[in-house]
């Protein structure tokens, strides 16, 4: 994939990841690391929770994501964020087949620095049945054709 610029990028370009699966295994083999808590590690334990079920944490669902935004979105420099917001509107489930949609919303030179300027980018995280299980929007430094 060609990198992308600044100058390569304006409001309403989109990008679509590659498909991803996420196991049960796997979720909680992260929560056991960095979110330990029963809906994210125990399936019998899930059940009684808010969830219903085992979920998979959403700093795992994020993580996923911003594997699956590194290899759709081929920033010059790479995918450096200024800040932004997310959402998890609904849970990810184990068996969960994850695709990242992003569109640009917003490109913006800077003016103290001209070699660079920022985009904002708003990315949903879907499952195979299209519902959307996180919500971004981000706002990355990306430079200027040199």
């Amino acid at each position: 994939m060609e990198l992308l610029y600044l100058d390569d990028l304006e409001p309403g370009r989109t990008f679509t990841s590659a498909a991803l699966e996420l196991t049960a295994g796997a979720i909680k083999v992260f929560a056991a690391e960095y979110d330990p808590q029963p809906f994210h590690l125990d399936e019998e334990a899930a059940t009684g929770t808010f969830f219903g079920g085992l979920a998979a944490s959403g700093w795992h669902v994020s993580a996923l994501a911003m594997k699956l935004l590194v290899a759709s979105v081929p920033v010059a420099g790479g995918l450096i964020g200024a800040g932004g917001e997310i959402a998890w509107p609904r849970p990810t489930r184990p068996g969960d087949i994850l695709t990242v949609v992003s569109e640009v919303l917003e490109v913006r030179a800077s003016r103290s620095h001209p070699e660079r300027g920022l985009v904002t980018l708003r990315s949903e995280t879907r499952n195979q049945k299209g519902d959307t299980v996180q919500v971004t929007t981000m706002k990355l430094v990306v430079p200027r054709r040199p």
